[in-house]
C-alpha cells in the first residue's frame, strides 16, 4: 500500500521521469562521449538502454489519455513532449557529447600529425649541432625555465 492506495504502485514509474528531466541532459552527453571514444555496439545499444524507461513512461503519459485526442491541443502538448523531453533532454545532449569529442579529437590529431610533419621537416633541413660536450646545442633563451609565459603576472623591483 502506497500513499493511501493500493493499486497506485505505477506511481513508482514515474520517479524515473522527473530525475530525468534534471539529470539526464548530463547522462546523455556523457554516454555521447563514450559512443564517441569507443567503437563498437556496445556504447550505441546503453545510449538507447539508459532513456528507455523515462522516455517511454512520459510517451504512455501523453499518449494513453486516448480522451483527450479530441482536444486540438492535444497534437500540440504532443509536439512539445517530443520537442523538449525527447529532443531536448535526450537526444541534443548526446548529438553534442558525440560531435564535441568527435571534433576535439579530429582537430588534436591534425595537430599532431602538423606537429610530426614540421619535425620531420625540421630534421631534414638542418642537422643538430652539437655543443663542445657532445650534446644538442642549444639556442640563447631556450634553456630550462625559459618559455612564453615566464615572468608572466611579476612585478620587476
Amino acid at each position: 500500500m502506497m500513499f493511501g492506495y493500493s493499486d497506485e504502485w505505477w506511481a513508482l514509474l514515474f520517479v524515473p521521469v522527473v530525475l530525468w528531466v534534471p539529470f539526464g541532459p548530463f547522462v546523455m552527453g556523457g554516454v555521447g562521449v563514450w559512443c564517441a571514444r569507443r567503437p563498437g555496439w556496445w556504447p550505441r545499444v546503453w545510449s538507447v538502454l539508459l532513456p528507455l524507461v523515462p522516455v517511454a513512461v512520459s510517451a504512455v503519459a501523453i499518449i494513453l489519455p486516448v480522451d483527450s485526442w479530441d482536444d486540438p491541443r492535444h497534437g500540440e502538448d504532443v509536439l512539445g513532449y517530443l520537442l523538449v523531453y525527447v529532443l531536448g533532454i535526450t537526444v541534443l545532449p548526446w548529438l553534442l557529447g558525440y560531435g564535441i569529442t568527435r571534433v576535439v579529437r579530429a582537430v588534436r590529431a591534425r595537430r599532431g600529425r602538423e606537429r610530426e610533419r614540421g619535425r620531420e621537416l625540421r630534421s631534414e633541413s638542418e642537422p643538430e649541432s652539437e655543443s663542445a660536450d657532445g650534446g644538442p646545442e642549444l639556442e640563447p633563451g631556450s634553456g630550462p625555465g625559459a618559455g612564453p609565459g615566464r615572468g608572466r603576472g611579476r612585478t620587476e623591483s
